[in-house]
């Protein structure tokens, strides 16, 4: 309750109460001066007025604590120590209202921790406030600190995960996370996590983050092979997955990704062979990089995951494909391209047929001879 809430109370109680009081003390009086005009003082009238005004005297003390709390626990806070703009403040699990209120104080980011209570008991929030780590800010009030406790406004930590990495490149990079609690030990299965930058507060498990990438890549797949264009040639959620891996390898340019991803869809519903390198790399490392380009003996090397030599898809995706490649393979560019090669820029040329395709790949075999001439 804010003092002109109380005070507005207050005196509309204390007014009502003061003037029939003292409309009940005149009558009294009257009739005092009747019947014991002769007799002298009447001294329960008069402790009567004496109890009067210590109740009056006790309700006016009671108003002007009543006030000075009110307006210490809305008043700024103090100054956040050092030059420093904020304060981290760590409320633990399970604490009551006592002990966070007390560390607040040890903490200097409060004057007074029995305001502090009051103020929060007055706003029926003692069972309100939400464990987890917050930034307070410099010359917070009590109200406010009480505002961002109960609306749990805790520091959000990040975690970002690029497209295409291996599941156990991502694990690692999750283990990595000094904020994150404890650690991942078995690496999920390929293409099952989605790549994303996760927003988490301290506490948050490994496990826990891992478990969300799961559920958030089940939940991509399902609704965009809801949406899905129709007559694709792919028979499940998995090979759309497998396939999203395979264009998330070979192109990093998001204007060309559904036209890379419509090149793999042709050449499936034609019944060639997808040859792309990644694929290879893949069988040969376990999408570790490389290091160095493709040898001639290592696309001769039979793997299950060489597309170049086999006449499917490979077993599992080669890593784990974001939201906007599995979209493009769901979805593909309308074209009637079968190949693609890269045209020196960090994007591709792209063909229908094959003597169109070997041009572009003279004109790229040139450019990587000057550049080695450099």
């Amino acid at each position: 309750m804010r003092p002109k809430d109380f005070f507005g109370t207050f005196l509309s109680f204390g007014g009502g109460s003061l003037t029939g009081l003292m409309t009940l003390m005149a009558e009294t009086q009257n009739g005092s001066d009747r019947q014991h005009s002769s007799r002298g003082p009447n001294w329960l009238l008069v402790l009567g007025i004496g109890a009067v005004a210590l109740f009056l005297l006790a309700a006016a003390a009671a108003g002007g604590i009543y006030y000075y709390a009110v307006s210490e626990f809305e008043k700024p806070g103090p100054v956040a120590s050092g030059s420093s703009e904020e304060t981290i403040y760590t409320l633990p699990r399970g604490q009551g209202l006592i002990q966070i209120a007390q560390d607040l104080e040890n903490m200097g980011l409060i004057s007074n921790a029995v305001i502090f209570r009051f103020g929060v008991m007055q706003n029926e929030a003692s069972g309100s406030l939400k464990a987890g780590e917050y930034a307070i800010p410099s010359r917070a009030s009590m109200f406010d600190i009480m505002e961002i406790l109960r609306e749990g406004k805790s520091i959000l930590y990040k975690l970002t995960i690029p497209e295409g990495l291996t599941s156990a490149q991502i694990i690692r990079l999750v283990n990595a996370d000094e904020t994150l609690v404890g650690s991942v030990e078995a690496v999920p299965d390929e293409g099952t996590l989605l790549p994303e930058t996760y927003l988490f507060q301290r506490g948050t498990t490994a496990e826990g983050i891992v478990e969300q990438m799961q559920s958030d890549a089940r939940a991509t797949i399902d609704e965009l092979w809801e949406n899905r264009t129709p007559d694709l040639p792919l028979k499940s959620k998995e090979e759309a997955i497998i396939l999203a891996s395979i264009v998330e390898k070979e192109t990093g340019v998001a204007a060309e990704r559904k036209r890379v991803a419509a090149v793999f869809i042709n050449r499936l519903r034609r019944g060639m062979r997808m040859e792309s390198d990644p694929t290879i790399i893949y069988g040969l490392t376990q999408g570790e990089p490389l290091g160095r380009g493709l040898r001639k003996s290592e696309l001769a090397k039979e793997t299950p995951y060489n597309t170049y030599i086999i006449d499917r898809l490979p077993p599992t995706p080669i890593a784990n494909p974001g939201y906007a490649s599995i979209e493009a393979v769901l979805n593909p560019a309308d074209t009637k391209e079968l190949f693609f090669v890269a045209d020196g820029t960090g994007g591709h040329v792209f063909a229908k047929t094959y003597a169109q395709h070997r041009r572009n790949v003279a004109a790229w075999r040139r450019i990587e001879r000057e550049r080695k001439q450099r």
